[in-house]
């Protein structure tokens, strides 16, 4: 790539002397950004490119069914400058920069966006890029420190020490300004932490904790006062003057954080009204015919003009027509303070990102601390197995801080647990004592199933927070999978043993310790799908309220057709694959395995087959007539103490023997796999972080 003879380069070969300190020179161009989404039947449909001049062809969408977010925006950013973009709501703020940030579809976005004059796009982009959101996405039991030293062991390399990524850490917090609150708890609602200010930088924080040499910002000082607002900025300031191109969204600033702005970008309805320094707002807006009063804050000034004229019917035209007849004047391309007059060229893309990873800018590409092109980036900064042991830390460290989360969920079984043990106290083996077994197995297997639920929020609150990490490969989606698997399954082992100890010995279930640790294995079987069941929902179905219906709603069929209220033969053909879909079926006919397999265990003798006939209503001495007059009619003896119904007889009557009780329980561990498995692949196809 030919370098022009007057720009300023830096020699990448320098020692330790000035060129070697000089940060590496980066520009982000944005030419010609036009985007646009077709609504149709109330859905919003991005198209491929902005609208042509072209004369309509016959399968052209009809007029006034095309909006345009973007419309021709061009512009730059270099490094050690804030580049803020302004305007009203709905002015295409936030479009402009998911569109620099690679979060809209390639083939739906129209116009270049480059770095140092090379494209920008796919893993090279996300390497070296970080995108913070608005709303500030947080653990709420980490500490600031806690909070940062886990963003470090996702983005920054295992090749680097632990010394060195709390060395990191350290500096970032004395960067951000967070030293006194560097062992506070983030907090939330009911807990008390940071405040909004420091909750803010602390986001900003965990995505340059790599120290990216891209960073977009959405609304940073949204929620503010203005004394935080102000040290915010002040921040990004410092970060834009360590190598780093800052382009953020800003609302209405005061005239102190205006005054550390460089380079501002005012847009209307997707196009340009104003593209230049602060110090040009006056003189542009003088042109233009509005003068800026002395004691008026420019910006503010600037957006209420844009505000009015957007109530006229050609909107902003005037404005954007005037912008561009400025920009050929040349008054829109002053340079920014402190920097040099003439041109700034840059290097080479690969040259300049491999001379910041060999500076330790760039540390989450480089393996060793040696330079590395961007072509050789890794993906991912760690191993799966790293991935999810810093996870699982994470989550267990958030959770062990809310004990009182757990408590709820154990005295919840244990209440349930003790109700069910004292209305099905020492049933007795008679027909009366089996129809309570079948009641008290149903009830308890879907029970299991229904306390699940409480998994529902756990990814419909961390989605974000997902969402936000993932998208610049701070770990895989496995990772996240596995980790949170592992993270649920301690506390169902203690769940189960609870609700089984609770109720087994009190109904008076049969088969001794044996029989207890099958029972205590199907709990835990039955919660392990149950909680992968939903956290498969948590995912599909991203509203908590929505999500409660559907949970509600499934394992009620799922009840159902679980062959208590009617048998499998008498289900009928087209619903009989709803039967093996359930998930209480195979705990609810395990458990009825476990405590009617004994073949010579009686349940009804003698005169006890007519209870629940009109013969069961007559006298004890009326019954035995007939039960004799059956044994003559039989060829057999039928006495008061003979057996005619066995454990054997029941299940029989049930119809519960097609696969056994340990096919069952290996059947009911299948289902949590499978949720999880299933949870992935939303995951995988659900979460692209971009604009189509």
């Amino acid at each position: 790539m030919a370098i022009s003879g007057d720009c300023v380069v830096v020699d990448i070969e320098a020692g330790d002397g000035e060129a070697a300190s000089t940060p590496v020179p980066y520009v982000l161009t944005f030419t010609d950004l036009s985007y646009s989404v077709r609504k149709r039947g109330g859905g919003l449909f991005c198209l491929p490119a902005r609208p042509s001049n072209r004369l309509a062809s016959a399968d052209a969408p009809p007029a006034g069914s095309i909006k345009a977010l973007l419309d021709g925006i061009s512009g730059e950013a270099r490094d050690g400058e804030l580049l803020a973009v302004m305007g009203a709501s709905g002015s295409g703020k936030s479009t402009l920069l998911d569109a620099l940030a690679g979060r809209i579809a390639r083939e739906s976005l129209r116009g270049r966006v480059e770095l140092n004059g090379e494209p920008l796009h796919g893993r090279r982009l996300r390497a070296i890029s970080a995108y913070v959101m608005q709303d500030d996405l947080l653990y709420p039991m980490l500490t600031v420190r806690e909070t940062l030293l886990f963003a470090a062991e996702f983005r920054l390399p295992r090749a680097l020490s632990p010394d060195k990524k709390r060395a990191r850490v350290d500096a970032l917090i004395d960067q951000l300004g967070l030293a006194r609150a560097a062992d506070t708890i983030i907090g939330d609602e009911g807990h008390r932490g940071v405040s909004g200010g420091e909750r803010r930088r602390v986001s900003i924080g965990t995505d340059i904790i790599h120290d990216p040499i891209l960073l977009f910002l959405d609304e940073p000082t949204s929620g503010l006062d203005s004394a935080s607002a102000f040290m915010v900025v002040q921040v990004l300031r410092r970060i834009a003057q360590s190598g780093s191109v800052v382009v953020m969204t800003i609302h209405q600033p005061s005239a102190r954080i205006l005054n550390i702005l460089d380079r501002l970008l005012f847009l209307s309805r997707g196009r340009t009204v104003y593209a230049g320094t602060p110090s040009g707002l006056k003189p542009f807006f003088s042109e233009f015919g509005e003068p800026i009063p002395d004691n008026e804050n420019p910006a503010e000034f600037a957006l209420d003009t844009i505000r009015e004229l957007e109530y006229q019917l050609d909107g902003a035209a005037m404005l954007v027509q005037f912008n561009s007849m400025w920009q050929e004047g040349s008054h829109g391309t002053v340079p920014a303070a402190g920097k040099d007059s003439k041109l700034i060229c840059t290097m080479p893309l690969e040259l300049a990102i491999a001379e910041s990873v060999s500076r330790g800018k760039l540390v989450a590409g480089s393996g060793s601390g040696t330079a590395s092109l961007s072509s050789s980036m890794p993906t991912y900064a760690n191993t799966l197995s790293v991935e999810v042991w810093v996870l699982m830390k994470r989550a267990f460290t958030n959770t062990r801080r809310m004990p009182e989360l757990f408590v709820m969920r154990l005295g919840t079984i244990m209440v349930t647990g003790f109700i069910f043990a004292t209305i099905f106290w020492r049933l007795d083996d008679t027909p009366k004592g089996v129809q309570e077994r079948l009641g008290f197995f149903a009830m308890a297997m879907s029970t299991m199933f229904y306390v699940c639920a409480d998994a529902l929020p756990v990814f419909v609150q961390e989605r974000h927070i997902y969402l936000r990490e993932t998208a610049h490969n701070a770990y895989r989606r496995l990772s996240y999978v596995l980790a949170n698997a592992v993270v649920a399954f301690p506390p169902l082992v203690f769940l189960s043993l609870a609700f089984a100890v609770t109720t087994f010995f009190a109904v008076g279930l049969a088969g001794g310790g044996g029989s207890f640790a099958f029972f205590v294995l199907i709990i835990l079987a039955s919660f392990w799908a149950g909680s992968g069941f939903v956290t498969f929902l948590s995912a599909v179905v991203p509203h908590v309220m929505l999500g409660y219906t559907v949970v509600v709603a499934i394992l009620a069929y799922f009840l159902l057709f679980s062959g208590f209220f009617i048998n499998r033969d008498r289900i009928p053909d087209y619903w009989i694959w709803f039967h093996y879909a359930s998930l209480v079926k195979y705990p609810y006919q395990a458990v009825m395995q476990n405590e009617f397999r004994d073949a010579t265990r009686c349940f009804a003798r003698g005169v006890d087959m007519f209870d629940g006939t009109p013969i069961g209503r007559l006298p004890e001495v009326i019954k035995t007539s007939v039960l004799n007059a059956i044994g003559r009619t039989l060829n057999t003896e039928l006495t008061t103490e003979t057996c005619v119904v066995t454990g054997a007889d029941v299940l029989a009557q049930q119809a519960v023997m097609d696969i056994g009780k340990w096919e069952c329980l290996l059947v009911t561990v299948a289902f949590g796999f499978l949720f999880r498995f299933l949870f992935y692949i939303v995951l995988l196809l659900g979460s692209k972080n971009k604009r189509k």
